[in-house]
């Protein structure tokens, strides 16, 4: 037998593996820490700072004070998805931490777009944390499910049900629409009955062993974000003043962060305001749209950003006070072949 051909080299061993990458996250973690800068300041330059504040001023104090803690529950119970994940990989970051480092990136994401906020973000902290990238990339995975699954429930009701029309330039139909709303409810579903009916089969993914989550968590998966979705949608309708039904004005919402996520811009600028001009110019003056765009882009997007850059720089500082804690990574690293 060749001896040779049989050993693992120690780049290719689970052992050498983590070891490359503790090694390369030691450069690779403050580049990302610079990047993120960069894009903070690039952006920081594009923000209609004084149409934002001008919108903000037209509303009373207590309007204001009643949507600002709307926008926080909403980011605070985007923070569970990543519990979610904490729960179904059985890591050891504590809870307080893991739901901070959701909250954090969730900011970051809003305003940075996926790659730097979703994972990025995510990728920095818990590596600061002492997990390692196949974790991290099934957390990642688990709340970017949780997030879309209770989009399509939430979103493919209100198409189905055909509380928005699209308007005559769009592509895509009322028919359509209402065809893709019910399509979106059955892959809710398929969701739900695959983690009931495939629970405990596994799969690898780098030297990992990958399952679905059970059913229940399933279920809170789709209860969570369909709850967060609704929160922002009951925000959006209390800065328009009430003068678009609540449904309507989800579906809007929901429209214009499906075509955010797909148009390849920070923050979704313009965007969000396009879309709502698009659907909702016939009824409500366009001043008083406008003026509502901003200011939830304010309160949603950009208020939650001072207070997210606060809260990475307190997790920063926590992580360097303590040491990485190898035992904070998922137990299943016993069970890598």
């Amino acid at each position: 037998m060749n001896h040779d051909a049989t050993t693992l080299s120690a780049a290719d061993h689970p052992a050498g593996r983590l070891s490359l990458w503790r090694r390369s996250r030691r450069w690779l973690l403050p580049l990302l820490g610079l990047v993120v800068l960069g894009l903070l300041l690039s952006h920081a330059h594009k923000v209609d700072w004084a149409g934002a504040w001008e919108a903000l001023q037209r509303y009373p104090a207590m309007l204001l004070l009643g949507v600002w803690a709307i926008t926080t529950a909403s980011h605070a119970l985007y923070g569970c998805f990543d519990l979610i994940g904490r729960r179904h990989t059985r890591h050891r970051v504590p809870r307080w931490r893991t739901w901070a480092i959701a909250v954090t990136s969730y900011a970051f994401n809003l305003n940075l777009g996926s790659l730097v906020g979703g994972i990025g973000m995510r990728a920095r902290l818990y590596a600061r944390a002492g997990l390692d990238e196949a974790v991290v990339a099934q957390i990642v995975g688990v709340s970017l499910a949780t997030n879309w699954l209770g989009y399509g429930l939430l979103a493919g009701g209100l198409f189905a049900a055909g509380i928005i029309t699209p308007p005559r330039q769009a592509s895509i139909g009322a028919d359509a629409l209402r065809a893709l709303g019910v399509l979106m409810i059955l892959l809710a579903a398929a969701y739900v009955a695959a983690c009931a009916f495939l629970r405990g089969r596994q799969w690898q993914l780098r030297g990992r062993r990958v399952r679905l989550p059970s059913a229940r968590l399933a279920v809170v998966q789709l209860t969570l974000s369909t709850a967060n979705w609704a929160l922002m949608g009951c925000a959006m309708y209390l800065l328009l003043g009430r003068q678009v039904p609540y449904a309507t004005t989800l579906s809007v919402l929901l429209a214009a962060s499906i075509v955010g996520v797909i148009t390849p811009i920070p923050a979704g600028l313009g965007v969000l305001e396009a879309v709502y001009l698009a659907l909702l110019s016939g009824t409500v003056r366009q001043g008083a749209l406008m003026g509502a765009v901003l200011a939830y882009r304010a309160l949603y997007y950009l208020l939650p950003l001072a207070g997210g850059l606060v809260l990475y720089l307190l997790l920063e500082r926590y992580a360097a006070s303590h040491p990485l804690d190898t035992e904070a990574d998922t137990p299943w690293r016993a069970q890598t072949p």
